[in-house]
């Protein structure tokens, strides 16, 4: 039954309403919306863990639930960094304990003298994980802090510490196989998305920058990411042969393809700017035709495939050959900077292009090994000497820092008895470990130790309420389920991981103490003041003796890249050393980049203009000092006083000079323009340029350009006249002949010195 509205004359009724009511919005980590791949991980973390645990009991293990968390620290969504940081851990596991087993019993009644003996190996370990900068460093790593872990457990009864060290191997070891069977039978995540797709964008973006070059416009390829995805992808690939995919097959294709785009990174840098040289030089700005042409024909065989590509490049080679030819040298006949820079041009576009197809061809020698069909052998020169940027002072100060860390905390536990003493030297040591990498450990210091307390509650719940309750592996699976699958999930998602994991480390800690029947509150208090303790006198030495700026970095990071250029002007490199040293700078420049951009965009002292100055200087350096020897007597003479100048320059800028550092001096330059007159002076202008000198013109070229930018042409000699003796020297060297310069013996890498500056140096212009 329907009642009329009710009316009032007269007056208008407006209709009520009511105010409406918007709850809070909830915090990202108390909505967490996993996806699959997430809870999968957590999943598979969780089995591994129970499958560790039973493992362990069924061996009869006095700790099982070591082999708990070492299933959960190994865990990995992909299946082959699980494999590789497994072995990594049992190996670091294996010398940590074989060192204790040493330690400890010589030194049992001296306290101080153990203290300082672990310390010493926990600090010279950090030192040698922080050396190698790649996934091999967390063995490392291990073998220092696992000599804490058992060692200073152990001083208490000294003639067990061969049962217990045997114990955590046993243990560890039995976590290790657990994950490594779960993570790899178990729906196993290749590596092949992860190593491809990052092959395949730092090729695209090589390739962006190449046809950006040969279509003459910014299309804004990112000259720095290359640099990075190079080392992501050199750091990635050492768990290629662990992966368990047929990607395993192809780790060797995939480090030649990461060292062959490496390579053609100088190169590229180099042709764009002898191209701008080439524009600046022309009376209306522009390209000259045939230059204009070359390019036009590049660009189309960029995205050829490398069978097709193959075929095509003689053709491109003619063409190539044409801008050096007869034609063009009579042309240029009384402009010789203008046939050095088509000379340059084309010396390093030609090695360019044969550096593109050998990345190609690599390219497809993957997909054909991922295809489970035989790799191709394809020779390739292998760089000698570090690929990645070492600093082994800030190792040594990292390591300096553990040492005071850990001695401090063994003072206080010497001098008051404390019974958790030793815990406290644990984590100190492993605090002072785990983040000795950054430039300034204590912000990740204090988080983790944020998170860890704040699991102490349910750390609590666990070890006094609800394990006392288990009585076989079902119920500790019921039990541990619904937290461990919920942390696990934030542990896989990477914006959660840095706060997941200290979480579920915490409450994993605490599970030990079940193992040692220790299962009361006066007990977990004691265990996690003892914890606390280490790691906040772990972040307090570390905040005093250790933490640094981004700007400080990137300065002491740039004086490396200079102390390297000092030593390349003053001795020759082999091949492989150059190679080496190419990546080395690739590397800084990816670690550089945001150090720079976290100090606000600039750094005094660290030159951010041209990210690639330095790439393309030390480059033209190496192929000077290979071509040296193979030049005229004329042409070598003025060479050495040039390199002088370049190393007594860096020098000047390693020791912190403003002008030096703004602009390299005036005599480089005339040094430079003597050398170039030389060189030019010492070849008739009508015969091609001989194959042993193109290179160093092509270096000296380089050299003046990337100095000196701005700087007006240099007044050079039209060309010598024609003589017997430069038509016999023309010949006297085929263009497939190469001589390697020698090797040297690395004296920076050996010491962290300059030498002193000459006050009589000339100033910068």
């Amino acid at each position: 039954m329907k009642f009329p509205a009710p009316s009032f004359p007269g007056r208008r009724v407006t209709s009520l309403r009511m105010p409406s009511l918007r709850l809070p919005t909830l915090p990202a980590v108390l909505r967490p919306g996993f996806t699959g791949a997430e809870w999968l991980f957590s999943f598979k973390a969780f089995a591994a863990a129970m499958l560790a645990v039973f493992l362990a009991s069924w061996a009869g293990q006095p700790r099982p639930f070591w082999a708990l968390m070492t299933a959960y620290v190994v865990a990995n969504p992909l299946a082959g960094a699980v494999r590789s940081k497994g072995l990594f851990r049992f190996i670091g596991t294996l010398i940590g304990g074989a060192a204790a087993v040493l330690l400890v019993p010589r030194f049992a009644n001296a306290p101080e003298l153990l203290s300082l003996a672990l310390a010493l190996w926990v600090a010279g370990c950090l030192c040698l994980s922080l050396r190698d900068r790649t996934p091999r460093a967390y063995a490392f790593m291990l073998a220092g802090y696992t000599a804490a872990l058992i060692g200073f457990p152990s001083v208490d009864t000294p003639l067990a510490i061969f049962d217990t060290a045997v114990a955590r191997l046993e243990e560890i070891g039995l976590g290790v196989l657990a994950a490594t069977l779960v993570h790899s039978l178990v729906l196993p995540k290749s590596l092949s998305s992860s190593v491809l797709g990052l092959l395949d964008r730092t090729l695209g973006d090589t390739r962006a920058w190449l046809t950006d070059i040969a279509g003459r416009r910014d299309g804004g390829a990112d000259r720095r990411r290359v640099a990075g995805d190079i080392t992501q992808l050199r750091l990635l690939s050492i768990h290629i042969p662990f992966d368990t995919s047929h990607l395993r097959w192809t780790a060797d294709a995939v480090h030649a393809m990461q060292d062959g785009v490496a390579a053609l990174t100088p190169l590229l840098a180099g042709v764009e700017d002898r191209l701008q040289a080439l524009e600046a030089h022309a009376d209306d700005t522009r390209l000259p035709d045939d230059v204009s042409a070359m390019l036009d024909a590049i660009g189309p065989w960029l995205v050829l495939p490398a069978a097709e590509a193959e075929t095509r490049l003689p053709a491109l080679r003619a063409q190539l050959a044409a801008l050096t030819g007869e034609i063009a040298r009579a042309r240029l006949a009384d402009d010789p900077w203008a046939r050095l820079l088509r000379v340059a041009l084309a010396e390093r576009l030609g090695t360019l292009l044969d550096g593109w197809l050998h990345c190609m061809h690599l390219r497809a020698d993957i997909d054909r090994g991922l295809a489970g069909e035989a790799m191709r052998s394809r020779p390739t020169a292998a760089p000698s000497g570090p690929k990645l940027h070492r600093d082994m002072g800030m190792a040594l100060w990292s390591g300096a820092a553990a040492l005071i860390a850990i001695l401090v905390c063994c003072a206080f536990w010497i001098l008051t008895g404390w019974p958790m003493g030793s815990a406290a030297a644990m984590m100190a040591a492993i605090f002072c470990c785990f983040f000795a990498a950054m430039d300034d450990p204590v912000p990740a210091i204090n988080g983790f130790l944020h998170w860890t307390v704040l699991s102490m509650p349910f750390g609590a719940l666990y070890v006094l309420v609800l394990l006392p309750l288990v009585q076989d592996l079902w119920t500790l699976m019921a039990v541990c389920a619904p937290m461990f699958l919920i942390v696990g999930a934030y542990v896989g998602r990477p914006s959660t991981f840095g706060a997941a994991l200290p979480f579920l480390f915490g409450v994993i800690g605490t599970l030990v103490m079940h193992d040692t029947a220790q299962a009361d509150l006066t007990s977990f208090l004691n265990s996690m003041s003892g914890q606390l303790a280490g790691v906040f006198v772990a972040a307090r030495v570390t905040r005093l003796m250790r933490s640094v700026g981004a700007d400080w970095s990137a300065r002491r990071i740039q004086r490396a890249t200079w102390r390297e250029l000092d030593e390349l002007a003053r001795l020759p490199r082999s091949a492989g050393r150059a190679q080496a040293y190419l990546l080395r700078m690739l590397d800084r420049i990816s670690l550089l980049a945001p150090r720079v951009a976290q100090a606000g965009g600039s750094v005094p002292g660290v030159p951010t203009d041209d990210a690639l100055h330095d790439l393309r200087v030390g480059a033209d350096l190496v192929a000077l000092q290979g071509a040296r020897g193979r030049l005229p007597a004329e042409a070598t003479l003025p060479l050495q006083p040039l390199l002088d100048a370049i190393g007594d320059w860096q020098r000047a800028r390693i020791a912190g000079r403003a002008d030096a550092i703004a602009a390299p001096p005036s005599i480089v330059r005339d040094r430079l323009d003597a050398a170039l007159a030389a060189l030019v002076g010492a070849y008739p202008a009508a015969l091609p340029l001989p194959a042993e000198a193109i290179p160093a013109a092509s270096a000296l070229m380089g050299l003046r350009r990337n100095l000196f930018p701005q700087a007006p042409a240099p007044q050079l000699p039209v060309g010598a006249v024609e003589s017997p003796d430069h038509a016999d020297r023309s010949d006297a060297i085929e263009p497939s002949e190469t001589i390697e310069p020698s090797d040297v013996t690395d004296p920076i890498d050996l010491i962290d010195a300059v030498a002193p500056i000459d006050p009589n140096k000339e100033n910068p212009a």
